[in-house]
């Protein structure tokens, strides 16, 4: 008995948080996106700096950027909320934030149909700029087979209500991460169907490449798979235009040498991808999620020690 009422409580309580996330769809749903898209920049503008979050955003931009000034840093930490806030307002409605919607203009968009008329799978490597969940749009609408990775939420009801939100735009195919995901990216792979990944987060035990100066750790599963299969890394990048409208651009494709040195083939894509994504963050900084702790724990410590 002891054990049944705590998974009778937390069966409730995630009950109770998709009955949430339902009325929080509705309501975003029943808006104009523009009016959503802006309430939801309204809300995190205002209640993000109060969350620890803040804190760790804006220790991460001084590892990036040590030399800009206060006042710099505000605007910066402001527009990353207010975009955040975007994104967590749109999701309801990415059915409506597609190609053929009018929401997105592509650039190098004919890049994606050589990669569906080809037949071969690539890699599709992006970080979280913007509203990334356009790239998985733009992927889907150009007609190329995809799993798209994904971080299951812990409430599955929640997690088939998310899935659900991508199915409206046409996704059909996750691959969860972890172990069991690299098995299914393989098996994606080996069927002829690309795959996508973010490439943006620390990963703990991953490749140590440089990045804003500073070493990180990244997940070495594209640069292996590209290898494995020998195909490319295929860069795609959003940027936020005005509101819910956006630009998906469809970055030159990154070779990754077969040397033979397999450790060094991996450390040198690892490179590559760090560098186009720190490219990407510098060109439009407020856009990036500076939530996550990107560098090392010890680099976070190191600033709070010296009260930032």
């Amino acid at each position: 008995m002891a054990k049944t009422r705590p998974a009778f409580l937390r069966k409730l309580t995630w009950r109770m948080e998709a009955l949430g996330f339902d009325f929080f769809t509705a309501m975003i749903r029943a808006l104009p996106l523009d009016v959503a898209s802006a309430l939801g920049a309204g809300l995190f503008r205002a209640l993000g700096p109060l969350t620890s979050a803040h804190k760790t955003a804006e220790r991460s931009l001084r590892l990036a950027f040590p030399d800009i000034g206060d006042s710099e840093r505000r605007r910066l930490l402001g527009a990353q909320w207010g975009n955040f806030g975007r994104y967590i307002a749109e999701f309801p409605v990415l059915d409506r934030l597609t190609p053929a919607g009018g929401r997105v203009e592509m650039v190098n968009g004919e890049r994606l149909s050589e990669i569906a008329t080809s037949g071969a799978p690539v890699v599709f490597i992006s970080g979280h700029f913007s509203n990334l969940e356009v790239m998985s749009a733009a992927i889907v609408a150009a007609g190329v087979p995809c799993d798209i990775t994904y971080r299951a939420a812990n409430n599955p009801y929640v997690d088939a209500r998310i899935k659900k939100s991508r199915f409206r735009y046409g996704v059909r195919l996750f691959a969860p991460k972890g172990g069991e995901g690299a098995r299914d990216l393989i098996e994606a792979m080996t069927s002829g169907r690309s795959v996508a990944m973010m490439n943006d987060q620390k990963y703990d035990g991953g490749v140590a490449a440089p990045f804003f100066g500073r070493t990180v750790h990244t997940l070495p599963a594209g640069v292996r798979l590209a290898l494995r299969f020998g195909t490319v890394l295929q860069p795609m990048s959003i940027q936020r235009l005005k509101g819910a409208r956006f630009r998906c651009v469809v970055h030159d494709p990154i070779d990754v040498a077969d040397t033979g040195d397999r450790a060094g083939d991996i450390e040198r894509g690892v490179a590559a991808i760090n560098a186009f994504i720190e490219a990407r963050v510098r060109e439009r900084p407020g856009e990036w999620w500076w939530l996550h702790k990107r560098w090392p724990a010890a680099d976070y410590d190191a600033l709070a020690a010296r009260g930032f």
